[in-house]
């Protein structure tokens, strides 16, 4: 099974949209993860549709397949990142975050996307947690609804430190339809399961998975081969539950760089071996990319 890997454009933040489509395309990966923002399709500009038709034509002209990200930081409020989201407790704000969510769905079906993936959001200092659960729990209910109606998959992610963190948080849940978007380097982050471990587990749930190096304790996306990620397990477990769908390369700190590592790490993934016999070559492998 060859697995289909796609970039994040989160990581590509100082390119313009057309951009880093083609370099991601030149770099010879299959799709892309299409973080939604002011400067890659903005979702709230008067001229959303028509650019969302223009990037879907784009998208086929490349054979690039696609996943809808939506964890922009300022999009929705220019004074507080990641803001307002699923559990603020102005209802006003939840309803925002809601109708952007729905929007992302709509584009996602332009964009014949496998997934539209995002997250809980952190509760402020002072609300209940039992009441943000419910206001959660209310708006997933509504997103994954409108999801089903456009044949669009909705996928949550735990995210550490959010109200929904860990895999036993998502399990909590009971949202019809909603699938597991799960980002490997957060296993390494909580230290709740190991990442290839939690494919397995999972295979029937994931609806859509990013990898990036993490190393243990430490939420930061880092370059492969610079934190404590077996890459190589954690291909084999997708591979061994016959994940077909795009694996999404989340490198949100390099977009400085991005022309650099957008072809690296599709060539060190491409690299990467199952353990075994030749496991002392991929170490090596490693090892050169520190």
């Amino acid at each position: 099974m060859t697995h289909r890997f796609a970039y994040n454009t989160n990581g590509a933040a100082n390119h313009r949209l057309d951009d880093a489509l083609h370099l991601i395309k030149a770099a010879g990966y299959d799709g892309v993860a299409l973080t939604l923002d002011i400067h890659h399709l903005d979702p709230f500009a008067e001229t959303w549709a028509a650019e969302a038709g223009r990037v879907a034509s784009l998208l086929e002209k490349l054979e690039l397949g696609c996943v809808i990200e939506t964890g922009a930081r300022f999009l929705l409020d220019p004074t507080a990142k990641h803001e307002p989201t699923l559990v603020t407790a102005d209802a006003a704000g939840r309803a925002r975050r809601v109708g952007f969510l729905k929007r992302a769905v709509e584009i996602g079906a332009m964009l014949s996307a496998e997934a539209v993936s995002f997250w809980a959001g952190v509760p402020k200092p002072g609300v209940d947690h039992g009441e943000a659960r419910r206001w959660l729990t209310e708006g997933l209910h509504e997103v994954a609804a409108f999801a089903s109606q456009a044949g669009i998959v909705p996928c949550l992610e735990p995210e550490p430190g959010m109200l929904i963190e860990t895999l036993d948080d998502f399990v909590a849940l009971e949202v019809p339809g909603l699938k597991l978007a799960l980002d490997t380097g957060h296993c390494l982050v909580t230290g709740e399961r190991d990442p290839a471990e939690a494919v397995r587990e999972f295979a029937d749930r994931i609806g859509t998975v990013a990898i990036e190096d993490m190393k243990r304790g430490s939420h930061i996306h880092l370059p492969f081969g610079e934190g404590d990620m077996d890459v190589p397990g954690v291909l084999a477990a997708l591979e061994e539950v016959g994940f077909g769908k795009l694996v999404c390369v989340e490198l949100s700190r390099e977009s400085h760089r991005a022309d650099v590592m957008i072809p690296q790490a599709l060539e060190y993934l491409r690299g990467c071996r199952r353990p075994g016999p030749e496991l002392a070559g991929e170490q090596e492998t490693r090892r050169q990319w520190q």
